[in-house]
């Protein structure tokens, strides 16, 4: 008989509930490591640590498989759209789970669960009078008979004549394109937020090579105009996005002060959710084919995803809504890059406005720039930098590289990945403090105190000398808090080395040795019990950056049990946890050395020679574009000379006039004028 599922968890009445997204990953490619620090790994530190501090946590991810660019690349490898899917997916799973990203649920788009909540949606959008229809024109292939969606279309660029440009954009010269040259009367405003300066010469059909015709049709619009009174108002009363990242407030301010248009939310693709039928006012002739496009129904793949969660195969349960539609009761953490933030902050809210229903919106969004490679940037087609699947490769502990990415977080700009600082990070941030101080304190207690907690009570500590340890450590621990609350996650890593550091000024200023242990036992026991507490509050701070780490630890300090509800963040350090006469466990490092040749090493074997003509082509074009500045600087010199100089002749020339017109008073001196 097998045994029932675990019950799902879901929000607890007077609770503090946190619900955690990490931006859907596109299922049809590898993640690199600025994909993994920029949403799943950053929302991972995040929902342990609300465990660990005892809140009712949910975090919800999985994979984004709708969409053009799921159709272009299963027609790439030859396979259907579902094919694709299922193995990045699996790609996805293993990836997250080798980084020990800890999902309430890992789930995906294309199920029934995601097709009703969208469709549910948008009908109540229909309803309530924020969705238009717009007659476009659109690249139609008679051969196949259907119209094309932009990146169906490729030819030569208008701009660059790149031959193999797509109908959406040039990727030699990098502008926006349109799949056909645009008619005099539409060259105007097309209700997107980003315009097409070029489009294709000779277009073609991607799937038959066929040329395409121009024909109308239509397309359904989300009136984000007629929202944005609504957004405006929820974002300056009600979303608390003063405390966002500074870059998510900067996008999004800069969307609501250009002015929010109707955006297009349906394509002409096989692969989605389709449009619902039967709706009053909506002709299902005209929208047979047509499916709902990624910038509409992607968000609604973390409601939908829920619903797979806590109703599993009940179609008609409820229980997801305790989640999504509880915003008295529950806050919503949502982490991404800074590419999604418009998607996270404008359209997807406004959508939850639009249905007139009571939706749990987002409390903060947490957000990143880029993380660059090595002074280029990550490339999978040319192997240049570490992805997801690669990192095992080196033999360094998932811990490690959780740690460095971490540490790196491009919260406020871009950061760099070097392997320079990652060998260092290892050999001195994570060695040199937090894995002497563990190795130093369960090595002495085990050798030289039988492996048993000493009795540190017995010492009394009139001097205030070892309380003002534990007062500083408190102060470090409040600094963390506040630091994580706030999703500021460097900076909550930074602090726990701080923790660290006094934990390792204390055994120096303190000289624990056998000298210590023969003249003065007690206090000698209390360094040691105090040192052994410390480290098992930072195990629990250590849990969400580095679990490993952090059970290793517990298990050298002899605390029994297993899974993470171990694992807590007090308001206050009590330094009393690991009691006396427990017995300890086996010393083990923490941390092993990196020699320092294998950054190197490390460098060429992830991309070296691909970097170095990344970087020359780079430099080439900055160069160029100086030497086009220059150029363009002595140009506008030589028109101003130019311009100055007939002036000047003039000039020169009545002086000459006015002197030859009266008589000389003395003979010119030799230069003079």
């Amino acid at each position: 008989m097998s045994a029932a599922p675990t019950p799902s968890l879901l929000p607890q009445p007077g609770k503090q509930n946190v619900l955690i997204t990490s931006a859907l990953p596109y299922a049809n490619n590898v993640p690199h490591l600025g994909n993994i620090i920029g949403s799943v790994l950053s929302a991972d530190v995040f929902a342990r640590f609300c465990r660990a501090r005892g809140f009712p946590t949910l975090y919800i991810c999985g994979t984004d498989e709708y969409g053009t660019a799921t159709e272009t690349q299963a027609l790439a490898e030859g396979v259907d759209p579902a094919t694709l899917c299922n193995k990045y997916n699996a790609i996805h799973r293993d990836i997250y789970a080798w980084f020990k990203i800890d999902f309430d649920i890992f789930g995906r788009t294309p199920t029934p669960q995601h097709t009703e909540i969208v469709q549910d949606m948008f009908t109540r959008l229909w309803e309530n009078g924020f969705i238009e229809q717009r007659e476009t024109e659109q690249a139609y292939c008679p051969t196949h008979s259907s119209f094309l969606a932009d990146r169906f279309v490729e030819g030569e660029c208008s701009l660059c004549h790149a031959a193999g440009a797509r109908g959406d954009q040039c990727d030699a010269c990098g502008n926006l394109l349109d799949p056909l040259e645009p008619a005099e009367d539409t060259k105007t405003e097309s209700g997107e937020d980003k315009k097409a300066t070029g489009w294709l010469i000779n277009p073609r059909c991607k799937l038959d090579g066929t040329t395409p015709e121009r024909r109308k049709t239509k397309h359904l619009y989300l009136r984000l105009d007629a929202l944005q009174p609504e957004i405006k108002s929820w974002l300056e009363n009600a979303s608390n996005s003063k405390e966002w990242s500074s870059n998510a407030i900067a996008i999004t301010q800069s969307w609501i002060t250009d002015g929010l248009k109707p955006r297009s939310i349906t394509r002409d693709l096989k692969w989605g959710v389709p449009v619902p039928t039967n709706l009053p006012g909506l002709s299902d002739e005209d929208y047979a084919g047509k499916v709902f496009y990624v910038w509409f129904d992607a968000c609604i793949g973390y409601p939908s995803i829920t619903k797979c969660y806590t109703d599993r195969d009940d179609p008609s349960g409820k229980n997801w809504e305790k989640w999504w539609k509880n915003p008295d009761n529950v806050s919503l953490y949502q982490f991404m890059g800074k590419d999604n933030v418009p998607f996270h902050s404008i359209i997807f809210p406004g959508s939850q406005l639009g249905t007139r229903e009571k939706w749990t919106q987002v409390t903060k969004l947490s957000t990143t720039e880029y993380l660059n490679y090595e002074g280029g940037k990550f490339s999978k087609s040319k192997q240049v930098g570490v992805f997801g699947n690669s990192a095992k490769d080196t033999g360094v502990g998932v811990d490690v590289w959780r740690y460095y990415l971490l540490s790196r977080r491009p919260e406020t700009s871009d950061s760099e990945f070097s392997w320079r600082e990652f060998v260092d990070a290892n050999n001195n941030d994570l060695l040199k403090n937090l894995g002497n101080l563990c190795n130093r304190v369960v090595k002495f207690c085990h050798a030289k105190l039988n492996a048993v907690v000493p009795d540190y009570r017995a010492y009394k500590d009139l001097d205030n000398s070892l309380n003002q340890y534990k007062e500083e450590v408190n102060a470090l621990l409040q600094t963390y808090i506040a630091n994580l609350t706030a999703t500021k996650l460097r900076a909550g890593l930074s602090t726990i080395l701080s923790i660290s550091g006094v934990g390792n000024k204390l055994l120096q200023d303190n000289k624990l040795s056998n000298q210590l242990l023969t003249e003065d036992p007690d206090r000698c026991g209390a360094v040691v019990g105090l040192a052994l507490n410390l480290l098992h509050l930072i195990s629990g701070l250590l849990f969400p950056y580095m679990p490993g780490t952090a059970e290793s630890i517990l298990e050298q300090l002899g605390v029994q049990g297993s899974g993470d509800g171990r694992f807590s963040i007090p308001d206050t350090w009590t330094a009393d946890v690991i009691p006396p006469n427990q017995a300890i466990g086996e010393p083990k490092l923490l941390f092993s050395a990196i020699p320092v040749e294998k950054a190197d090493e490390w460098r060429e074997a992830f991309g070296g020679e691909e970097l170095r003509k990344q970087k020359a082509i780079e430099m080439e074009k900055a160069a160029a574009k100086k030497a086009a500045k220059e150029k363009e600087k002595e140009k506008k010199r030589l028109k101003k000379l130019a311009q100055k100089a007939p002036a000047e002749q003039l000039q020169n020339l009545s002086i000459t006039d006015a002197a030859g017109s009266q008589p000389s008073q003395k003979p010119s001196e030799p230069g003079a004028v």
